[in-house]
């Protein structure tokens, strides 16, 4: 049935018991986006939406109690505890677009609040352990040491990044690409959309056969081996143990052992310099907002005079605040990931002593490029499901929904920054103009 919560919560006596579906509505404003049932029987919600959520247990009501919002509902999304109904395995962005799109919740009256703890029970205010998946708060990260130290951003990318690698092919497809990919079309797919942002960025950096490329924070090697073949000279770094070893032996199958390696290190620890070209994708993320000096002062210390730096990155849409990752972002996917707007970044890149030459928003081609990651994800649940568990892939499946709504949204979006170090005398031997065809 369908009930009018906040009238029925409102009106409900001393001693009346609320159901889960009572509870929900006494949250709402009387007109929920999508339909909601739970273990008691009760259900709430328009009964002809095409999407919903089933609160299959009581610990679902317990991570919901003890960390509203974000937290709470993925705690239970990833457990189990709560289902996903009218969409499939591996793929909630319908479920989310709806509860986003309509989101109209409130904090109800005391007298109701009072109603809902004495319905539910003390014991649903009692913390329940998290899902294994999650990583642990700030503050007990410090263990690993200060927030950015080489040991403490290891530990975050092998929470991140070294899940399996099967796992990855299964969601990411045979490119193995794991950063936004440029659509040439909107019919294109994924694949001639990361096959289009790798031809991108090595013209917009300008390779030539003989060129020595430093790819940071290299992935599985994509970059690495489709500059490689053209005949650059390609070093690659990661502090994924598992991408450096799947990426060394694409490389040997390939037979470009002579002219790339993919090396497990952290970026700092390279110590080779005069680079032609220095490409970084998809890890500006994880540096943290008070590392920019030092990146960015890396990029200009490593290039020759004249060399070539492309910055691609997620930002925030706007620069004046400092914003780490929200609370799923940062317990599920990305921990100590801190993102800020495209002109903080610009800014560091020139106090750096890079000059920039170009910069653009491929916002929605990162929207694009999750839907396709998760349809993947989705066809291919089953096996995803058998190699890294259910709640793993829960988490991915979560993370790929969230993000394509905020990249939709526009509470994310998606920059490549194309600087040079000028020699000495201000020149930098370039031609005029865009020199690659976009």
């Amino acid at each position: 049935m369908t009930l009018n919560a906040p009238r029925t919560a409102n009106n409900a006596g001393a001693g009346t018991k609320l159901t889960l579906a009572q509870v929900i509505e006494a949250f709402s404003d009387g007109h929920l986006p999508v339909r909601f049932t739970a273990y008691d029987g009760s259900a709430t919600g328009p009964a002809d939406a095409p999407v919903g959520l089933h609160l299959g247990t009581p610990r679902a009501v317990s991570y919901l109690a003890t960390a509203p919002g974000e937290l709470g509902l993925a705690r239970a999304y990833i457990s189990g505890d709560i289902e996903a109904t009218g969409v499939r395995p591996g793929d909630p962005y319908p479920l989310l677009k709806a509860m986003i799109e309509k989101r109209n919740f409130r904090r109800p009256p005391i007298g109701v609040l009072a109603g809902v703890v004495r319905s539910l029970g003390p014991g649903v205010l009692r913390p329940v352990a998290p899902p294994p998946q999650e990583a642990r708060p700030t503050w007990r990260r410090i263990a690993a040491g200060l927030r950015h130290s080489k040991l403490r951003d290891a530990n975050a990318i092998h929470h991140h990044y070294d899940v399996s690698g099967d796992f990855y092919r299964l969601m990411l497809g045979p490119s193995m690409t794991y950063t936004c990919a440029v659509y040439p079309t909107a019919d294109a797919s994924l694949e001639e959309a990361q096959e289009e942002k790798h031809r991108l960025v090595f013209d917009k950096l300008g390779l030539q056969p003989g060129d020595r490329l430093l790819d940071i924070g290299c992935g599985w090697g994509t970059m690495v081996r489709y500059a490689a073949r053209r005949g650059v000279r390609v070093l690659g770094v990661t502090l994924a143990a598992e991408q450096a070893t799947w990426a060394q032996r694409a490389i040997e199958d390939e037979g470009l052992g002579d002219l790339a390696q993919v090396r497990f290190s952290d970026y700092r620890d390279v110590p080779e310099s005069g680079f032609d070209a220095i490409s970084s994708m998809g890890m500006t993320e994880h540096i943290g907002i008070g590392q920019y000096p030092t990146y960015f002062g890396f990029f200009h210390d490593k290039l020759r005079p004249g060399g070539r730096m492309l910055n691609h990155c997620v930002t925030r849409p706007v620069n004046n605040a400092r914003r780490r990752g929200q609370a799923l972002m940062d317990r599920y996917l990305f921990p100590d990931g801190e993102l800020t707007g495209s002109g903080r970044i610009i800014t560091e890149v020139q106090n750096a002593g890079l000059e920039v030459l170009h910069e653009e928003n491929l916002r929605p081609h990162y929207a694009m490029t999750l839907r396709d990651w998760a349809e993947n994800l989705a066809g291919n649940w089953d096996a995803a499901v058998d190699e890294v568990g259910e709640g793993t892939a829960r988490v991915w499946s979560l993370m790929l929904a969230g993000g394509r709504l905020g990249f939709d949204r526009n509470h994310v979006q998606l920059h490549q920054v194309l600087a040079v170090r000028p020699h000495d005398d201000g020149s930098t031997g370039l031609p005029l103009g865009q020199w690659w065809r976009r």
